[in-house]
């Protein structure tokens, strides 16, 4: 482990562009739209270094609560010991992307609307909550035409 505490110590990898992404910045980076309240990943982009997160923050997601002409300000949470603080940072928007963390969740809150709505209309409740994958049911498996073959294990020979 080295012997230096930079602010970018230990970062060789993680600010390097990826293979063959190097050079200017797509424009379609700089025209997305960021709104107050949207989750985001910070992602820092090696080829900015203005605006560009600490290390501890790449890889995290966080809450817009600020939006600037060239930078938002997020909400992360970090583990201090044995609490959660709410940090406020203010990054630029090359270091941000749209984050799919509610994706799922959003999905599902259109789907169990859909089923309540059919619930309402046929009278019946409906099932919202989620259910684990249930064990397979049972059956019996039919022999006809066919033998069965009892396997084992082969028995151990010494050759020497």
């Amino acid at each position: 482990m080295p012997h230096s505490f930079g602010y970018r110590a230990r970062t060789r990898d993680m600010f390097a562009r990826p293979f063959r992404q190097s050079g200017m910045i797509k424009m379609s980076t700089y025209l997305r739209t960021f709104k107050v309240g949207d989750y985001v990943d910070i992602k820092a982009n090696g080829a900015v270094q203005k605006g560009m997160p600490h290390k501890f923050y790449h890889g995290r997601t966080g809450r817009v609560y600020n939006v600037t002409r060239r930078a938002v300000g997020v909400r992360v949470n970090k583990i201090v010991g044995n609490r959660i603080i709410h940090k406020h940072i203010n990054v630029r928007i090359e270091h941000v992307h749209q984050s799919k963390c509610r994706l799922g969740f959003l999905t599902r809150v259109k789907e169990n609307e859909l089923k309540k709505k059919e619930a309402r209309l046929t009278g019946v409740r409906a099932q919202i909550k989620r259910v684990p994958a249930q064990p397979k049911a049972a059956y019996t498996l039919k022999t006809k035409g066919t033998t069965p073959i009892t396997m084992a294990a082969q028995p151990f020979v010494d050759l020497m």
